[in-house]
């Protein structure tokens, strides 16, 4: 699988997502099955967040990596409302707990929120210098937010993306590369529903003799720099997922696409989920 660098390691350019994991006690074997299956596949980026499941995601996150921490990149989130000088440590606490080790390889601001963003780079980086985190970054930040955070240490930014949503193209996504500051995109297969039965991904999936997902999923890769974190909770799924990393779309498929998602023409505002 194709590979770029995030937060100082190199990562496979198509991670696990938990978002909705550990809501329900009785899927959380076959959710940590599905982790350490992907872990095992080569799918050893791991996005979790303290909101997800309110820890419950963690949780799982920490049974999956039990006793191959060193083989995985994690990453997880922390709320706006937990984002000040003193909130920040805490709620780092209780994630490390929660998964059941000692650091978080990169570790993010889940949407700008209600404290100076100073004092949670301060925060964040006390993080670092103690070992409790490797890097920093956001998630949910559009172009002025990053301007307003200004800071080189970040090291990504989590937003979402997939052909529906692609209003990134106009400005955050070059704007990024520009930088050298790679993307993960969430949601980047949508949240089912109307995309995956869109006419224009359903033809590209027959003429790679895919799935409307793995073209979903192709579709996000093919810009430089960014990372797509879809959950899998399958074997079959994960399977999938790993594959679609190797499709490359034609010109006339993304044209296909185009027509139905037309690429941006002006500033819109920041969607996220």
């Amino acid at each position: 699988m194709r590979t770029l660098e995030l937060a100082d390691k190199t990562v496979p350019v198509i991670g696990q997502g938990t978002w909705h994991m550990g809501e329900d006690r009785h899927q959380r074997e076959a959710e940590v099955s599905a982790l350490r299956l992907g872990i095992e596949r080569g799918l050893t980026l791991i996005d979790t967040a303290e909101m997800y499941g309110e820890g419950g995601a963690e949780e799982v996150v920490g049974q999956a990596i039990a006793g191959q921490r060193d083989k995985v990149a994690l990453v997880s989130k922390v709320y706006p409302h937990n984002a000040s000088r003193r909130g920040i440590p805490d709620a780092c606490e209780r994630s490390l707990k929660r998964m059941k080790t000692d650091h978080i390889d990169l570790y993010l601001l889940h949407w700008p929120g209600q404290y100076p963003l100073e004092e949670t780079v301060e925060a964040f980086e006390r993080l670092r210098e103690a070992g409790k985190i490797g890097r920093w970054g956001v998630s949910n930040f559009d172009v002025s937010d990053l301007l307003d955070l200004n800071n080189p240490a970040c090291a990504t930014n989590q937003v979402l993306y997939n052909p529906e949503e692609r209003g990134i193209e106009y400005d955050l996504l070059p704007w990024m590369q520009n930088v050298n500051m790679p993307l993960m995109a969430y949601c980047p297969i949508g949240q089912a529903g109307n995309l995956l039965n869109n006419p224009a991904l359903l033809e590209v999936a027959r003429r790679h003799a895919a799935t409307p997902a793995q073209i979903s999923l192709a579709w996000v890769l093919r810009q430089h720099g960014v990372i797509a974190i879809p959950k899998a909770v399958t074997p079959a799924h994960i399977a999938l997922n790993i594959a679609a990393a190797r499709i490359e779309l034609s010109p006339d498929d993304e044209q296909l696409i185009d027509r139905s998602w037309p690429a941006p023409h002006r500033k819109q505002r920041l969607s996220m989920v």
